[in-house]
């Protein structure tokens, strides 16, 4: 008889969490369960995750293994990586995904509580930062990193962007645990005291900075990439489970990498897809996730992203969240090159798209680019009634960010976008003669 994998909701999972992870029936090769943990609306992981499951690769993958067994995949969705690592060392998650830090408390875990655990492959990464950014309140005064002294500023501990955040600030003069009030909070709970001016600024990984800005719920204070530090996020898995199921461990990685070149070779409708899945506008997840967009999608561990990893250690040390970290016995991409053969040395050594401005018109399946931001606004300005959404790379940075959110600037005749307003200052102030416009006069001066 015929075996076939068979995905299975975590909401709808019938057999009880124990049986989750471990190989149930597995002695007479009957069936055998692989529980998968993933963050549906971090978006930057959708190639190990919500793409991927939209997508079933894994389990055609886990049907094409032809070993006479019945696999069962769960997907387990969660808010941050946290419970993904707390169900892992419990040996209920067998691969997981989260971003660079919790990565990192990941393997810290692991190996205080004896189910190590190991990095195999990358999903969506920024060689610059530009994943995490502080957004404040529209109508906010702050103006600036420095202006957040004395203020609450609510973040994730432990995550990518409270690491951006913690950078940030230093570099800004201040201490992070003195100067600031840190509020430790789920994304969607900081997002809402945001709302309500009990926080008066957000430090978070992406969506959730590109999606309050989108919804005209926020404005950027700070772009992550001012950093120039790499950020990640990644694929773990138990070290137990890939030693006695490396089969499967392939099936996922080969899998992930189909899941990555569907979203390279069809971008919107990987984009449409996410959407549907998770609830979050199609135009955020572009922003993020598209062709020219803020994370660069490839599973291949990259050395600078390894060695981006090991400064990150020093910081979560002087937050007292872990100690040392071992990065290098971490780190393991011998399943992915095994996986990806020859394949793998490209993809190493491949460069990230260079960035570009992109419109996105109405009932469109392909995005059309513009070699300068000006190009882009004379054609908004010209079908402003057609434009989905309109995206541009920081003229310093060179995040991608939604036209009509950026800060503009005008050079002479040069109409140049930035993220944040600090950004767009510093700019204002080393070339002079250069000056802020709204984004109606950029369109008027453009047309």
């Amino acid at each position: 008889m015929k075996r076939t994998a068979v995905a299975v909701s975590a909401l709808a999972l019938l057999v009880p969490l124990s049986a989750c992870g471990g190989d149930a029936g597995a002695g007479d090769g009957s069936t055998v369960t692989v529980t998968v943990g993933y963050q549906s609306k971090t978006i930057n992981t959708v190639t190990a995750g919500t793409l991927l499951r939209s997508l079933g690769y894994f389990e055609k993958q886990l049907d094409a293994l032809g070993d006479g067994v019945t696999y069962k995949v769960v997907w387990q969705d969660y808010a941050t990586g946290a419970p993904i690592t707390a169900q892992m060392t419990a040996g209920k998650i067998d691969i997981g995904s989260m971003g660079d830090f919790p990565l990192l408390l990941n393997a810290a875990r692991g190996r205080q509580l004896d189910r190590p655990t190991r990095l195999v492959s990358v999903t969506g990464y920024n060689l610059r930062g530009g994943l995490n950014t502080v957004v404040t309140a529209p109508d906010s005064p702050l103006r600036s990193l420095t202006d957040l002294k004395d203020r609450k500023v609510s973040t994730s501990v432990g995550s990518a962007a409270d690491g951006t955040l913690v950078r940030a600030l230093q570099r800004a003069g201040l201490d992070p645990d003195e100067d600031i009030e840190k509020l430790n909070q789920q994304p969607a709970v900081g997002a809402s005291a945001l709302a309500a001016g009990s926080a008066d600024a957000l430090s978070q990984f992406v969506a959730w900075p590109g999606l309050l800005v989108h919804q005209g719920k926020a404005k950027a204070l700070y772009d992550g990439a001012r950093l120039n530090l790499p950020t990640f996020h990644g694929v773990t898995v138990r070290d137990d489970f890939a030693e006695r199921r490396p089969a499967v461990l392939e099936a996922f990685l080969k899998a992930q990498t189909q899941a990555t070149d569907y979203l390279g070779d069809h971008p919107v409708a990987a984009a449409e897809k996410v959407a549907k899945a998770t609830g979050l506008p199609a135009e955020v997840v572009y922003l993020y996730n598209g062709a020219h967009g803020i994370a660069t999608f490839d599973p291949a561990v990259r050395p600078e992203l390894v060695a981006a990893l090991k400064e990150d250690v020093a910081v979560l040390k002087s937050a007292k969240l872990t100690g040392d970290v071992d990065v290098d016995a971490f780190v393991d991409d011998r399943p992915l090159r095994k996986a990806l053969g020859t394949g793998y040395a490209r993809r190493l050594t491949a460069a990230p798209p260079a960035p570009r401005s992109e419109v996105w018109a109405e009932g469109e399946t392909a995005t059309r680019t513009f070699a300068t931001p000006a190009g882009l606004l004379e054609h908004v300005a010209r079908h402003p009634d057609t434009v989905r959404a309109a995206y541009v790379p920081d003229a310093t940075t060179k995040t991608l960010w939604f036209a009509d959110r950026a800060v503009w600037v005008a050079d002479g005749e040069e109409l140049l976008p930035f993220v944040a307003a600090d950004t767009a200052r510093a700019y204002t102030i080393a070339h002079p003669g250069a000056r802020t416009v709204t984004y109606a006069e950029a369109l008027e001066r453009a047309a």
